[in-house]
């Protein structure tokens, strides 16, 4: 162990070998190894950041599990109440792993200003509700405050405020239909106390954060009748697991859906991001290893008399090869090293200072998200080297095909 340690150690420091035909080529596939490192690391960060991102703004506007009557299922709007007690519904509340449950209501309704107006969806909530994920979008002002007494404080949408000209702290009026008697709408004044920009066009374009009570109100519901709930988990990833056991603690004529449910289309898109990165990191390590083993083979060449000599002097194919192997995990390593320097500083720089930017119509950001984490960072460059050595096997077969006698006489 110690001779081959010693002879991998003089390889790789040696000027000779420096300097030598395979010096290039060798210093290509450091290079390749570096990129592709560079690549799948920020493929993975980006990859997931994107789809975390999305992921999170949805669920912040929606919760995770909505619970409403089957009667609601066709739209955003809520037209038949639930009892505000959810205590009705089997106790689904016992259910492990929910977070936060909060009424909510919507309804549809049209801003008027002097020159323009814009359909809504006004979605009322109370001081139950989980602002905690709003304050990331939050451009502007506060959010609302809900006290004993109603509230007209409103959190609008940046869209909405600026294709209606309107400012933090104006008032507008707003007007809703009315479910009964004549079809004159009702009129409410509300004061824009927040505003917000989520990037994703469908909330932006119509959602408007205010009090529960206005709903109730407009609809003619009691106190204790709301639209439906939000349920917050605390584990996404089990999203699944306990969206089926809410769905089979309540009554029939009650329904709900995980928000993956509700939003299908985006999630099935945001899925093809796993796709997408299994792609890139098989690619990059096929490149990477086709690089180390035309490193390997050149090397084994020009070595072949030093080859040769070892085995005159007693040495095993296992252990020649051994003394190859660990010069290219030597080189690997290097490789590694610099594409994590590298690649980990851009995705750094992205992180903090978000250079590169994105549409928000088309990817729901604004600028590309950075999930970077320590395992996986890990386990990747763990797989790379394990890959890479064990791809290495092959071509270092080519030593045992070397005899003493051609070895010593090649020149």
């Amino acid at each position: 162990m110690k001779l081959e340690y010693f002879i991998t150690k003089r390889l790789i420091t040696t000027k000779d070998y420096k300097s030598s035909i395979s010096a290039p080529i060798i210093k290509i596939a450091i290079a390749a190894i570096a990129l592709g490192i560079i690549m799948m690391l920020i493929s993975i960060s980006t990859g997931l950041g994107l789809k975390y991102k999305i992921r999170d703004k949805i669920s912040a506007f929606s919760g995770h599990i909505v619970i409403t009557n089957y009667d609601n299922n066709a739209s955003d709007i809520t037209l038949v109440p639930l009892a505000r007690d959810i205590s009705k519904y089997n106790n689904f509340e016992t259910v492990q792993g929910i977070k936060n449950v909060a009424p909510f209501a919507s309804k549809a309704g049209i801003i008027r200003t002097e020159d323009y107006f814009e359909g809504i969806v006004y979605k009322g909530v109370d001081s139950l509700y989980d602002f905690s994920a709003m304050q990331e979008y939050l451009t502007k002002g506060r959010i609302p405050s809900f006290d004993n007494s109603i509230s007209s404080e409103i959190l609008l949408s940046e869209y909405i405020a600026n294709r209606l000209h309107l400012e933090l702290g104006d008032k507008i009026t707003t007007y809703f239909m009315k479910e009964w008697g004549n079809k004159v709408p009702l009129v409410r004044q509300f004061e824009i106390v927040g505003i917000y920009n989520s990037g994703i066009q469908q909330f932006d374009s119509s959602v408007v954060l205010g009090d529960l009570r206005h709903v109730q109100r407009l609809n003619r519901w009691d106190q204790d009748q709301v639209g439906g709930f939000e349920v917050i988990v605390n584990d996404f990833d089990q999203i699944e697991d306990i969206g089926d056991q809410v769905y089979l603690e309540l009554p029939s004529t009650v329904d709900s859906k995980t928000v993956v449910q509700k939003y299908a289309n985006i999630f099935s898109w945001i899925d093809m991001f796993d796709f997408n990165i299994l792609v890139i990191i098989i690619i990059m390590v096929v490149v990477a290893s086709i690089n180390m083993i035309v490193a390997l083979l050149v090397l084994i060449l020009e070595r072949t008399q030093m080859i040769g000599t070892l085995k005159a002097l007693g040495a095993n194919n296992w252990s020649i090869r051994k003394i190859f192997l660990y010069n290219a995990a030597y080189l690997i390593v290097k490789g590694l090293f610099y594409g994590n320097l590298i690649g980990l500083s851009l995705l750094w720089v992205q992180k903090y200072f978000g250079i590169v930017r994105l549409d928000p119509v088309s990817y729901y950001v604004h600028q590309a998200p950075v999930l970077i984490r320590f395992w996986d960072v890990l386990f990747l460059n763990l797989g790379v080297i394990v890959i890479s050595i064990l791809v290495l096997l092959i071509p270092s077969f080519l030593i045992t095909k070397i005899t003493v006698v051609k070895a010593l006489r090649y020149q």
